[in-house]
C-alpha cells in the first residue's frame, strides 16, 4: 500500500538522510541550530556579566566599607559561574550533526538537567547573599564602632531588658534565620523568575519548534 501524505510529511522531517521533503526538512534543522545557538551565546554572555559583576561588588564593597558582605558574595557569584561553565562545556559536546529533532531532544535534556542543578545551587545561594548582605552591614565600621554594635546601643537605652545572644538582638536573630529559611524554600523559584526573564523568548521558541516536530511525529 502506498504511504499516505501525512506519513512522508513525516518521514521527510523525521529523517536525517530522507529524501522527502528536504527543504522543510532543512528549515526545521536551521531553526533549531539556531534558537540554540542563540541560547548559548546567551549563557556565554550572561557568565561573563556575572563575573564582572563580581569583581565590581567586591571592589565597591571595600570602597564603601562592606568587605564582608563583598567578599562572600564574590566567592558565591564565581562558584555559580564555574558550575555553569561545566554545564556549558556539555552543552557543546551535543552532537550538532543529529537530525532537528535528536538534537533538539539532547538540547531539551541538558536544559532540565541545567535547570535542575541551578535550581539546588539557589536554595544555598539566595539565603546565602541576604545572611551576607545583613553581616556586611553589621560589621561596617563607623568612627571604629561597628554599625551593629551602635544599633545594639541604641535599642538597649529604649529597652533595657532587650535579649541579646552573643551581643546581638533574639528577635533580630530570629527574623534574619526565618528570611533565610524562606528563601532556601523559594530559592528555585526565585530561580525560574530568573530564567524567565532572561532566556524567556528563546525558551518559547523552543518549545514551539519542539511541539512542531512532535505533532508531525504523531
Amino acid at each position: 500500500m502506498e504511504k499516505s501524505i501525512e506519513a512522508i510529511w513525516k518521514e521527510g522531517f523525521l529523517k536525517s538522510d530522507a529524501l522527502i521533503a528536504p527543504k522543510l526538512n532543512n528549515l526545521y534543522n536551521q531553526k533549531s541550530k539556531h534558537i540554540i545557538d542563540k541560547f548559548t551565546r546567551m549563557f556565554k554572555m550572561n557568565l561573563i556579566l556575572i563575573v564582572v559583576g563580581s569583581f565590581i561588588i567586591l571592589a565597591a564593597s571595600f570602597i564603601v566599607g562592606l568587605p564582608y558582605m563583598g567578599v562572600p558574595m564574590f566567592i558565591l557569584m564565581n562558584v555559580l559561574v564555574i558550575l555553569n561553565k561545566k554545564l556549558l562545556n556539555t552543552l557543546l559536546k551535543i552532537d550538532k550533526s543529529a537530525n532537528s529533532y535528536d538534537y533538539l531532544m539532547s538540547f531539551d535534556a541538558w536544559l532540565k538537567s541545567q535547570i535542575s542543578i541551578n535550581k539546588l545551587f539557589a536554595r544555598f545561594l539566595y539565603p546565602t547573599i541576604f545572611l551576607s548582605l545583613v553581616v556586611g552591614f553589621w560589621m561596617k565600621s563607623i568612627d571604629g564602632y561597628r554599625l551593629g554594635d551602635l544599633l545594639v546601643k541604641k535599642l538597649l537605652l529604649t529597652m533595657p531588658e532587650l535579649s541579646l545572644i552573643f551581643g546581638v538582638p533574639t528577635i533580630g536573630l530570629v527574623i534574619a534565620i526565618v528570611i533565610a529559611g524562606l528563601l532556601i524554600l523559594v530559592g528555585g523559584r526565585i530561580y525560574e523568575w530568573d530564567l524567565k526573564l532572561v532566556y524567556g523568548r528563546v525558551l518559547r521558541k523552543l518549545d514551539e519548534i519542539i511541539a512542531d516536530i512532535q505533532e508531525l511525529r504523531d
